[in-house]
């Protein structure tokens, strides 16, 4: 696919927010039309509304399958902006890229900051739009081809993670292969989106960072959005998430290193010698200060991929390739064993209903 539908496919909306001298957070403008519901959501995340010391210079998250990317700039005079102290840039797109709508975010944001009006940020965006790439020697220059979307995967750090949780790492790789609902609570806005976006990565054969909604407040509309998923990767500032056992199967508090495993998901997340042996791969590949995030991704992957080809054999052997809880008896597997592969064909679609 062309650079040019690639913008094409996932830009659709640039609004922009501003905090005047009198401390109003104003929405100026935006195109093409944003609904009330996903306007409130972005002025929550945009942090205009709250002290300047709490300023975000680039959030991203999640809301309805549209990803958000938002930078915020403090405004330092003299410029074109009259009367504005800080505003905020969103752009909301189909694809899961911070980098890239960073980089884009930045080049916009000098735009306005130097003309003070929206005109020249969307002979920008246009330029995108058509071309592919927007170039200014006063404002920098971007480029839809620099940023492949396997780079945007392979930012976050599982050797950090990892280094962080140890052994540990297992409940969240556990979790995430039979598709649980995790919630990550950090007070740090910055440090959730960090840590939250490396945890798809060890699930590196589905390739889906759809499950990542990393900035969630305890909103209805917000809620109710997560309640739509089957399972997901939701980080919290709030500490009053930790309460909300509905929400989650997994709980990790970031600032304490803990993880702990709600009580109604402890039976499909029990552990045994098969947990054990994964554990083992992922910790001493993370070890290994030879080896690359990309490299302890692919030796967790070629794990993985054992397990699903075993568990593609079994399913083989039964009706509709379709595995039952019978088959997997039959095999004698430790019970813990046993326990996961039947959910894990459920996760899969591989169990027969």
């Amino acid at each position: 696919m062309s650079c040019e539908n690639n913008m094409t496919r996932y830009s659709h909306i640039l609004p922009h927010t501003e905090k005047d001298v009198n401390a109003d957070t104003l929405w100026v403008w935006c195109y093409p039309s944003v609904s009330a519901e996903l306007r409130e959501v972005l002025l929550s995340k945009c942090c205009l509304r709250q002290d300047s010391r709490g300023l975000h210079t680039f959030v991203f998250g999640q809301f309805r399958r549209t990803w958000y990317y938002i930078s915020t700039v403090e405004v330092q005079e003299p410029t074109a902006l009259k009367k504005v102290t800080h505003f905020s840039i969103v752009v909301t797109t189909k694809d899961f890229n911070p980098e890239k709508y960073a980089a884009f975010s930045r080049v916009l944001c000098r735009m306005y900051i130097k003309h003070g009006s929206p005109v020249k940020m969307m002979e920008g965006y246009i330029a995108v739009l058509t071309k592919g790439v927007c170039q200014s020697d006063e404002n920098g220059s971007f480029l839809i081809k620099d940023y492949d979307v396997r780079k945007a995967y392979l930012a976050g750090s599982v050797k950090d993670v990892v280094s962080q949780f140890g052994m540990e790492t297992i409940i969240l790789y556990t979790a995430l292969m039979l598709k649980k609902r995790i919630v990550v609570h950090h007070p740090q806005v910055e440090a959730l989106l960090e840590f939250t976006r490396a945890l798809p990565a060890l699930t590196w054969h589905r390739k889906d960072w759809s499950i990542l909604h990393p900035y969630v407040h305890l909103t209805d509309s917000e809620l109710e959005n997560l309640r739509t998923c089957t399972g997901y990767v939701a980080g919290f500032v709030d500490p009053e998430v930790s309460n909300r056992s509905d929400l989650f199967d997994v709980y990790v508090n970031l600032p304490d290193s803990e993880i702990t495993i709600s009580q109604s998901a402890k039976e499909a997340m029990s552990m045994g010698k098969l947990h054990k042996d994964i554990g083992l791969v992922i910790v001493q590949s993370a070890e290994n200060a030879d080896r690359t995030d990309g490299q302890i991704i692919k030796d967790i992957s070629i794990k993985t991929r054992e397990i699903l080809a075993n568990l593609a054999s079994l399913a083989e052997e039964c009706e509709n390739s379709k595995i039952t809880l019978e088959t997997l008896k039959q095999r004698h597997f430790p019970p813990a064993t046993e326990n996961f592969l039947f959910h894990l064909a459920a996760a899969e679609q591989l169990l027969k209903i």
